[in-house]
């Protein structure tokens, strides 16, 4: 989870083919409506989201042996209502500076998302300070580094607390 530019797509890849897990890339899973706002630089409410979370807590739900979800979750209501879909379900927090986000979605050619709706990303994440099932992570280390990371700590192999 984290603001679009992140790099939560590069790293739920590589950690679904560590995992074994099947990989839900969130984005591709928004209604049309949602991706013409995005491409007219219109930032979603609310209540574009809510079919939207319901739609990807009903596949992780049924994915049954685990699956690597890759969803920007910016408000804790959104996790938790992911979370309502699979209780004790973990999040992988990639933190990033606005500045280092604005240059990593200007960098991608034909994606839905433009940089004009990054600044939106900044006003609306919750970060997830204090939540269970969090682990931190600085989205500008190698990503190698970060699925290593990622992986130990869904295999119980790392305590999130050791991180950030």
């Amino acid at each position: 989870m984290g603001v679009a530019g992140c790099g939560k797509s590069s790293l739920g890849q590589a950690c679904a083919e560590a995992l074994g897990w099947p990989l839900l890339e969130g984005d591709e899973y928004h209604p049309a409506a949602n991706i013409e706002k995005m491409r007219a630089g219109i930032a979603l409410t609310d209540a574009d989201r809510e079919g939207w979370l319901d739609r990807l807590g009903s596949l992780l739900r049924d994915a049954g042996n685990g699956a690597v979800l890759t969803c920007s979750a910016l408000r804790q209501r959104y996790r938790d209502r992911l979370r309502s879909f699979v209780p004790g379900l973990r999040f992988a927090f990639l933190e990033l500076g606005e500045a280092d986000a604005y240059a990593r979605v200007a960098a991608r050619p034909n994606h839905p998302f433009p940089p004009s709706l990054v600044r939106s990303q900044f006003a609306t994440l919750e970060p997830p300070v204090g939540e269970p099932g969090v682990l931190r992570l600085d989205a500008l280390r190698p990503l190698c580094e970060l699925r290593d990371e990622t992986v130990a700590w869904m295999r119980g192999e790392l305590d999130a607390k050791e991180s950030a």
